[in-house]
Protein backbone atom coordinates (compact mmCIF):
# COMPACT_ATOMS: atom_id res chain seq x y z
CA UNK A 1 0.00 0.00 0.00
CA UNK A 2 2.88 2.45 0.42
CA UNK A 3 4.25 2.05 -2.57
CA UNK A 4 1.03 2.32 -4.58
CA UNK A 5 0.76 6.42 -2.30
CA UNK A 6 4.18 7.22 -3.00
CA UNK A 7 3.19 6.10 -6.89
CA UNK A 8 0.33 8.34 -6.15
CA UNK A 9 1.85 11.22 -4.33
CA UNK A 10 5.04 11.37 -7.77
CA UNK A 11 2.14 11.65 -10.49
CA UNK A 12 -0.04 14.26 -8.47
CA UNK A 13 3.60 16.43 -8.13
CA UNK A 14 4.56 15.62 -11.44
CA UNK A 15 0.67 17.26 -12.59
CA UNK A 16 1.24 20.16 -9.93
CA UNK A 17 4.65 20.69 -11.20
CA UNK A 18 3.51 20.77 -15.44
CA UNK A 19 1.31 23.20 -14.25
CA UNK A 20 4.43 25.64 -13.44
CA UNK A 21 4.21 25.07 -9.37
CA UNK A 22 7.28 25.83 -8.02
CA UNK A 23 6.79 23.92 -4.85
CA UNK A 24 6.19 20.67 -6.98
CA UNK A 25 9.55 21.80 -9.00
CA UNK A 26 11.44 22.00 -5.91
CA UNK A 27 10.24 18.58 -4.77
CA UNK A 28 11.11 16.61 -7.85
CA UNK A 29 14.07 18.57 -7.93
CA UNK A 30 14.86 16.96 -4.28
CA UNK A 31 13.56 13.99 -4.70
CA UNK A 32 16.16 13.37 -7.64
CA UNK A 33 19.01 15.86 -7.61
CA UNK A 34 21.49 13.44 -5.49
CA UNK A 35 20.61 10.04 -8.31
CA UNK A 36 20.87 12.76 -11.33
CA UNK A 37 24.30 14.30 -9.99
CA UNK A 38 25.31 10.90 -10.11
CA UNK A 39 24.78 10.36 -13.38
CA UNK A 40 26.04 13.69 -14.61
CA UNK A 41 29.22 12.68 -12.24
CA UNK A 42 29.48 9.40 -14.46
CA UNK A 43 30.77 11.65 -17.41
CA UNK A 44 32.47 14.73 -16.12
CA UNK A 45 34.94 13.98 -14.00
CA UNK A 46 34.77 17.57 -12.30
CA UNK A 47 32.15 17.68 -10.00
CA UNK A 48 31.36 21.53 -10.22
CA UNK A 49 31.20 20.97 -13.74
CA UNK A 50 28.51 18.20 -12.94
CA UNK A 51 26.49 20.30 -10.85
CA UNK A 52 26.26 23.08 -13.51
CA UNK A 53 25.49 20.28 -15.71
CA UNK A 54 22.41 18.85 -13.55
CA UNK A 55 21.14 22.40 -13.19
CA UNK A 56 21.15 22.88 -16.74
CA UNK A 57 19.24 19.41 -17.29
CA UNK A 58 16.83 20.02 -14.57
CA UNK A 59 16.20 24.06 -16.47
CA UNK A 60 15.10 21.57 -19.42
CA UNK A 61 13.49 19.13 -17.02
CA UNK A 62 10.95 22.23 -16.02
CA UNK A 63 10.87 23.51 -19.61
CA UNK A 64 9.68 20.36 -21.24
CA UNK A 65 7.58 18.55 -18.68
CA UNK A 66 4.61 18.88 -20.27
CA UNK A 67 5.87 16.27 -23.13
CA UNK A 68 6.10 13.72 -20.47
CA UNK A 69 3.06 11.60 -20.79
CA UNK A 70 2.98 9.28 -17.40
CA UNK A 71 4.48 6.46 -19.89
CA UNK A 72 7.48 4.77 -18.43
CA UNK A 73 9.71 5.62 -15.52
CA UNK A 74 9.94 9.00 -14.48
CA UNK A 75 13.28 8.57 -13.47
CA UNK A 76 14.44 7.40 -16.85
CA UNK A 77 12.93 10.27 -18.38
CA UNK A 78 15.21 12.56 -16.28
CA UNK A 79 18.04 10.60 -16.64
CA UNK A 80 17.95 10.59 -20.10
CA UNK A 81 18.28 14.21 -20.29
CA UNK A 82 20.90 14.09 -18.10
CA UNK A 83 22.92 11.95 -20.27
CA UNK A 84 22.20 14.04 -23.18
CA UNK A 85 23.08 17.75 -21.25
CA UNK A 86 26.17 15.82 -20.46
CA UNK A 87 27.27 14.87 -23.81
CA UNK A 88 26.22 18.18 -24.82
CA UNK A 89 28.39 19.81 -22.26
CA UNK A 90 31.51 17.15 -23.40
CA UNK A 91 30.78 18.01 -26.92
CA UNK A 92 31.00 22.11 -26.42
CA UNK A 93 34.58 21.72 -24.48
CA UNK A 94 35.51 19.50 -27.23
CA UNK A 95 36.33 16.42 -24.77
CA UNK A 96 34.98 14.42 -26.93
CA UNK A 97 37.94 11.87 -29.46
CA UNK A 98 36.90 8.67 -30.38
CA UNK A 99 40.36 6.60 -31.54
CA UNK A 100 39.53 5.81 -35.28
CA UNK A 101 41.24 2.57 -35.14
CA UNK A 102 38.34 0.30 -35.24
CA UNK A 103 38.97 -3.61 -33.51
CA UNK A 104 37.61 -5.59 -36.07
CA UNK A 105 38.01 -8.87 -33.87
CA UNK A 106 37.35 -8.65 -29.87
CA UNK A 107 37.93 -11.10 -27.38
CA UNK A 108 35.60 -11.74 -24.72
CA UNK A 109 37.09 -8.85 -21.76
CA UNK A 110 36.73 -10.67 -18.30
CA UNK A 111 36.24 -8.01 -15.77
CA UNK A 112 37.80 -8.69 -12.38
CA UNK A 113 35.45 -8.48 -9.37
CA UNK A 114 34.52 -5.12 -8.50
CA UNK A 115 33.27 -5.56 -4.84
CA UNK A 116 36.94 -4.79 -3.47
CA UNK A 117 36.97 -1.66 -5.05
CA UNK A 118 34.20 1.56 -3.54
CA UNK A 119 32.04 3.59 -5.74
CA UNK A 120 34.59 6.71 -5.31
CA UNK A 121 37.53 4.09 -6.47
CA UNK A 122 35.50 2.72 -9.26
CA UNK A 123 34.42 6.39 -10.26
CA UNK A 124 38.22 7.40 -9.95
CA UNK A 125 39.54 4.21 -12.39
CA UNK A 126 36.71 5.15 -14.85
CA UNK A 127 37.51 9.12 -14.75
CA UNK A 128 41.11 8.06 -16.03
CA UNK A 129 39.92 6.67 -19.18
CA UNK A 130 40.16 8.67 -22.29
CA UNK A 131 36.69 10.58 -22.74
CA UNK A 132 35.45 8.36 -25.81
CA UNK A 133 36.05 5.11 -23.86
CA UNK A 134 34.31 6.50 -20.71
CA UNK A 135 31.63 7.91 -22.64
CA UNK A 136 30.35 4.90 -24.37
CA UNK A 137 31.22 2.50 -21.11
CA UNK A 138 29.47 4.56 -18.79
CA UNK A 139 26.23 4.84 -21.59
CA UNK A 140 26.48 1.25 -22.41
CA UNK A 141 27.77 -0.61 -19.17
CA UNK A 142 25.73 1.41 -16.69
CA UNK A 143 23.41 3.02 -18.68
CA UNK A 144 22.25 0.10 -20.98
CA UNK A 145 21.90 1.82 -23.78
CA UNK A 146 22.52 -0.25 -26.72
CA UNK A 147 25.45 0.18 -29.42
CA UNK A 148 22.45 1.40 -31.60
CA UNK A 149 21.92 3.90 -29.57
CA UNK A 150 25.00 4.64 -28.41
CA UNK A 151 26.16 5.61 -32.65
CA UNK A 152 23.09 7.67 -33.08
CA UNK A 153 23.59 9.71 -30.02
CA UNK A 154 26.79 10.30 -30.33
CA UNK A 155 26.89 10.77 -34.21
CA UNK A 156 29.42 7.45 -34.27
CA UNK A 157 28.98 4.13 -36.01
CA UNK A 158 27.80 1.17 -34.48
CA UNK A 159 31.48 -0.62 -35.00
CA UNK A 160 33.01 2.38 -33.57
CA UNK A 161 30.99 1.66 -30.25
CA UNK A 162 31.75 -1.82 -29.83
CA UNK A 163 35.41 -0.83 -30.32
CA UNK A 164 35.12 2.19 -27.93
CA UNK A 165 33.58 -0.10 -25.27
CA UNK A 166 35.98 -3.16 -25.97
CA UNK A 167 39.09 -0.92 -25.16
CA UNK A 168 37.52 0.86 -22.25
CA UNK A 169 37.32 -2.67 -20.90
CA UNK A 170 40.52 -3.78 -21.53
CA UNK A 171 42.34 -0.63 -20.34
CA UNK A 172 39.86 -0.80 -17.76
CA UNK A 173 40.84 -4.06 -16.43
CA UNK A 174 44.37 -3.24 -16.91
CA UNK A 175 44.10 -0.30 -14.41
CA UNK A 176 42.56 -2.17 -11.85
CA UNK A 177 44.73 -5.25 -12.07
CA UNK A 178 47.65 -3.34 -11.85
CA UNK A 179 46.25 -1.25 -8.64
CA UNK A 180 45.94 -4.65 -6.95
CA UNK A 181 49.08 -5.89 -7.53
CA UNK A 182 50.78 -2.88 -6.18
CA UNK A 183 48.15 -2.11 -3.25
CA UNK A 184 49.31 -5.78 -2.03
CA UNK A 185 53.01 -5.23 -2.82
CA UNK A 186 53.31 -7.45 -6.06
CA UNK A 187 54.81 -4.96 -7.97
Amino acid sequence: MKLIKLHKDLEQTIQDAQRHNQKAQYRLYKQFAPKMLSVCRLYISDLHHAEDVMSTAFVKVFKHLNSYENKGSFEGWIRRIMVRTAIDFLRQQKRIEFSTDVVEQFEVVEMPCLTEWSVDELQGFIDQLPEGYKLVFSMHVIEDYSHKAIAKTLNITEATSRSQLFKAKRLLKTKLETYRSSSHGQV
